[in-house]
């Protein structure tokens, strides 16, 4: 059986914790920083758990738990 591919999309976007949960960070911090409130930049700096829902279709896109 071959190898499954990564999507490689997905994989700069999440990472898996040590528990399996699957990890993203907000949007809205690569470019036009200038225009944006600190407050909103300082808010993007967290890492935030995807909801437990999302879960089959990350293992799909992540069958290898990409960190």
């Amino acid at each position: 059986m071959p190898k499954m591919k990564t999507h490689s999309g997905a994989k700069g976007r999440f990472t898996v914790t040590g528990t399996g949960k699957y990890v993203r960070a907000k949007v809205g911090r690569r470019h036009l920083k200038a225009a944006k409130a600190k407050r909103t930049l300082a808010a993007g700096t967290k890492t935030y758990v995807v909801a437990a829902n999302y879960r089959k279709k990350l293992q799909k896109l992540l069958p290898y738990g990409v960190s």
